[in-house]
Formats: structure tokens, C-alpha cells, sequence
């Protein structure tokens, strides 16, 4: 094409767009930034079916006519006040049992479970074998491999457990919340390497989502998943480690800019011994530093939760918070004046929550036309709401729950870092948006004959293991890889196999952890379409 018909063409199509944006575009809303309460005479189907999906997981269209038909004031009551309503008929977690004593607390790393083994004559429950025979550290390798996949399984079945939850819940503000939470004080399985503590933790967050927020503050940074992760087992006085109070001012109160260096230091001070034995908040009393400490003002003999109090009389602190559930739940742009009001009466309160998620989802500005159809859902929101708006009572597992919201960015209990997920427009991308297009046809169209369990599947070099194993190999054999080098590196400390160690370990975890039953989900497309009379072409 021609260079000046192309840019005249390109000018006119760029013309014609922004005049149809401007046509397009709503008008000014009144209700923008309104945090007046919303009448009765306002309330409508339409306003129900925003209301549910943000503060659950969506609904079908007959919960959504039966919301319409109530006052919101009486939805929205109905919705944070839910720890009146009966929940017993949810599930408890379904554990594999693949704990036992010597597996706590589980070493960082490969090379540190050996040198334990080395020095002790022992690791993770398992004994050397005697001096002089071949691979003597094998069991304890074994064992160290299979504690990394049996707890990423269970971690697996902990995920869709969860998101059974969700679906079923009568309670759907708290399992959002509880969502809220998890990415807000990020803890990830890929360094807890524990189910336990992340289960334990997500009994913690989901008990105190709507109570107070000093009680949650308190709950998370006594929290074994969240001592680990942070890293404040190695916050002593001789050495303080500045990770956990760093992320306290900078992701979970305050935000970056309303404090100091010296304020970072003084509170890693002042958490100094705060440690976990296991699955337990442990205060170690001689790695505690009782010295004097100046923190954003206040001095004395600060512990972690004069730590605490003294962020929660910063003004600052309610905004951070508030606002950040504000873009949870409205949306993500939040004025400077709407975020100092829900701060100062959130920190009236006395940092109560139920009140400001009250407020908030009670507000003319969260009908407005700027936070209606404006949210872009997270993978599990997505996925989750999804199936809630087909009528599903279960979450199918062909294809997997893990996999499909994995693949969008997002897996349960493994969030990027400890920042959470960013949210808002970073979940689309070019590739998430494709994928997000055609994420229900293996949902609507499973086939059952290429599914391929995760939790089931062994890496190629694992499965090759095996293979050579069964064909007669020996260990040294079957485990070679690559070239001649990586060779000698398979056996060249011949206390232990890894790659064996690899194989072993998954396989005995294949056997300990239960299996995850895998179904489709259960959809009538027949029955759909009769039930919608949709009995011709037309």
C-alpha cells in the first residue's frame, strides 16, 4: 500500500475511533466517590448481581433475583454478618498423613539436610547407613525428595480443597476475604515446604478476616508459615535480620515513604527471638533484644507488639489498609478523599473491618457506572465464579483447578513473592488474554484420554529413571544424563544419588498422598438448552 493512502487511512480509522469513544463514554456519575449509603428505591437486579460478584464469587440467576428482592442493606448484612449463618456442612481438610517427627523443621535445602545427616548420623527421621557402604546417605536424600513432593501435593489438594470452599460456601464474603488476606500477607509453599503451616495459617486469616485488625496483625506475625517465610528465625540480637520488619511497614501497614531506615532496623530489633518451634509460635527470651528502641517516634524497651501499636496510631496506617481493600472491592482507582475518610473511620473504629466493608459495600460510589463491570478478575476469581454461575456444586478436576488458574498467573498457596499478586491490569497480557478466551473449552469439551494428573506426574528425567530401572540397570546407569561430565557429577560424592534420590522420593510420595479422584464437570448441555426452551434455530 501506498505510504501517504496508508497514513491516510490509519488517520481516518484513528479519527472515527476516538469520536465513537466520546459517543461511547457515560457521562459523569453523581455517585462517584459517594460513600453514602445506596436506598432502596436505587436497589435492582443488576446491583445485586455487582454486589454478589464482588463480594463472593458471583451467583446464579435465581440467587441473584432472590438478593434483588431484599432491601441492600438487608444483602449486605447478610453478607458480612456471616458468621451467623450455618457452615458446618463444609468439609474439613482431607490430610494424607505424610508427616512424621523427624521431618520438622524441614532443612532449606538438599546440601543442608546431608550435612546434618553427616554430622548427626541422622536426617529427617532417617539413619545413615553403616561406614563403608555404597551411597550410606541414600535414605536421607530418599527422604528429603520425597518430603519436597509430598508437600507440594498436599499443597495441590490443600488449593482445590479451598476452592471448593468458595464455590460452596454459604458464607462467600469470608472466603473472599480470606482470598484478600493470602495475598496481602503472601506466604508461599515454595519456601515453607510445609502443608501444615499454610493450612494452619489459612485457619488463622479466615477466623480473624472481618474481626480486627490488630488481632490479624498479631495472628500473622506469630504465624509459623509467615516466621519462616520472612525469615525471623534468623532475626537474633547479635544479628538482627531487617526482613520481617521491613515487609511489616512496607507491605502490611504502612506503604513505602511513611517511615525510615532507622524504623526498619529498630522494629527487626524489637521482633528479635519472635521464632517458631514447628507448627508453634516459640519467644525465644535470649535472642530477644530488651534494649532501649526509638520507632516512628515512640522510645522505650519496644517488643513486637508495642511494634504494632505504635503502626496503628499512625493515621496512615488506616489509609493504606482501607484503601487497599477499597481497590479489592470497588475498584482500583480510589481518590485522595474517599481513602482519608474510609482511613479515619476505619481507625476510629478501633481498625474494626466487618464496619468498613459495610460501608463500602453499601456506598452509592461502589454502584457508580466508574466501579461496575470495571474490575479484572484474578485467575481464582475468575474460575471460581465461573462454575458458581453454571450451577456446579463441586469443582471438576478434569481439567485441573491448579493448572487453569496457574496458567493465568495465579496458583493458591504459591504467590510470587511476598508482595502478593499485583492484580488490576497484570493479570491480562497478550498470551493471558488468549488463554482466558479459551480457558472453559477443556472445561465444556474434557478429554479425558490426553489428561495427565499433576499430581500423578513425574519430570522427564524421573520417568526415564524409572524406565531404565525396570529395564536392569543399576543406579549408577539408569541416572546418567547428558555428557560426560554431568556423569561424573551424578556419583562424584558417592555418600548419595540425587537423580536417584529424585525418583525414589516421588515415587514413595505417589504412594503415601491420596490421590486427588478426577471427574469433569458435570454438565447437561441437553438439559441447558431445554431448560432455556431454546427448541429452534432461532
Amino acid at each position: 500500500m501506498h505510504r501517504s493512502l496508508f497514513v491516510t487511512l490509519l488517520s481516518s480509522f484513528c479519527a472515527l475511533t476516538v469520536a465513537a469513544s466520546a459517543r461511547m463514554a457515560p457521562a459523569p456519575d453523581p455517585w462517584t466517590g459517594d460513600l453514602t449509603p445506596i436506598s432502596a428505591s436505587d436497589w435492582n437486579y443488576e446491583r445485586a448481581a455487582h454486589l454478589i460478584e464482588r463480594a463472593g464469587f458471583g451467583a446464579t440467576p435465581d440467587e441473584i433475583t432472590r438478593l434483588a428482592a431484599m432491601t441492600p442493606d438487608r444483602v449486605v448484612s447478610s453478607l458480612v454478618d456471616y458468621d451467623t449463618i450455618h457452615a458446618s456442612g463444609l468439609q474439613p481438610f482431607d490430610g494424607s498423613g505424610i508427616w512424621d517427627p523427624g521431618m520438622g523443621p524441614f532443612p532449606p535445602s538438599r546440601a543442608e539436610a546431608v550435612r546434618r545427616a553427616r554430622e548427626h548420623g541422622e536426617g529427617l527421621g532417617e539413619k545413615v547407613l553403616a561406614p563403608g557402604t555404597q551411597r550410606r546417605l541414600q535414605p536421607v536424600v530418599d527422604k528429603f525428595f520425597y518430603s519436597l513432593t509430598a508437600n507440594n501435593i498436599e499443597t495441590q489438594r490443600l488449593g482445590l480443597w479451598w476452592a471448593n470452599r468458595m464455590l460452596t460456601t454459604p458464607r462467600p464474603l469470608e472466603e473472599k476475604l480470606t482470598l484478600f488476606w493470602h495475598g496481602h500477607f503472601a506466604t508461599g509453599q515454595n519456601k515453607v515446604r510445609d502443608y501444615r503451616m499454610l493450612l494452619q495459617q489459612n485457619r488463622m486469616l479466615r477466623a480473624n478476616a472481618s474481626g480486627d485488625l490488630r488481632a490479624l496483625l498479631v495472628g500473622i506475625l506469630k504465624d509459623p508459615g509467615m516466621l519462616v517465610y520472612l525469615d525471623n528465625g534468623e532475626n537474633v540480637k547479635s544479628h538482627p535480620n531487617e526482613n520481617f520488619g521491613r515487609e511489616l511497614l512496607e507491605l502490611f501497614t504502612m506503604g513505602v515513604g511513611n517511615y525510615s531506615e532507622r524504623d526498619v532496623r529498630e522494629a527487626a530489633r524489637a521482633f528479635t527471638g519472635w521464632t517458631n518451634d514447628v507448627l508453634m509460635y516459640k519467644f525465644d527470651a535470649e535472642q530477644h533484644d530488651f534494649g532501649q528502641k526509638t520507632f516512628l517516634g515512640r522510645t522505650g524497651t519496644l517488643n513486637g507488639e508495642d511494634i504494632i501499636d505504635t503502626i496503628l496510631a499512625q493515621p496512615v496506617t488506616g489509609e493504606f489498609v482501607a484503601g487497599k481493600l477499597y481497590r479489592y472491592f470497588v475498584r482500583e482507582d480510589i481518590s485522595g478523599s474517599v481513602k482519608s475518610d474510609l482511613g479515619r473511620s476505619f481507625r476510629a473504629s478501633g481498625y474494626q473491618i466487618k464496619p468498613l466493608i459495610r460501608r463500602m459495600l453499601l456506598s452509592k460510589d461502589f454502584y457508580s457506572s466508574t466501579s461496575v463491570a470495571t474490575q479484572i478478575k484474578s485467575p481464582v476469581h475468575l474460575v471460581v465464579s465461573t462454575y458458581k454461575k453454571m450451577g456446579l456444586r463441586e469443582v471438576p478436576t478434569i481439567p485441573d483447578f491448579g493448572r487453569m488458574t496457574g496458567g493465568l498467573g495465579q496458583t493458591l498457596l504459591e504467590p510470587p513473592n511476598v508482595a502478593g499478586w499485583a492484580g488490576g491490569r497484570t493479570w491480562i497480557t497478550p498470551a493471558t488474554l488468549l488463554q482466558r478466551g479459551n480457558l472453559f473449552r477443556d472445561v465444556m469439551f474434557p478429554d479425558v484420554n490426553i489428561f495427565r494428573a499433576p499430581d500423578r506426574t513425574m519430570s522427564a528425567t524421573d520417568t526415564r529413571v524409572g524406565e531404565r530401572l525396570a529395564q536392569g540397570m543399576n543406579i549408577t546407569e539408569a541416572t546418567r544424563e547428558g555428557d560426560a561430565e554431568s556423569n561424573k557429577m551424578v556419583d562424584r560424592d558417592e555418600d548419595y544419588n540425587t537423580r536417584y534420590g529424585g525418583y525414589a522420593g516421588n515415587l514413595l510420595a505417589f504412594k503415601r498422598t491420596k490421590v486427588i479422584p478426577r471427574q469433569p464437570a458435570a454438565i447437561d448441555l441437553v438439559a441447558i438448552v431445554t431448560a432455556a426452551r431454546a427448541d429452534t434455530a432461532d
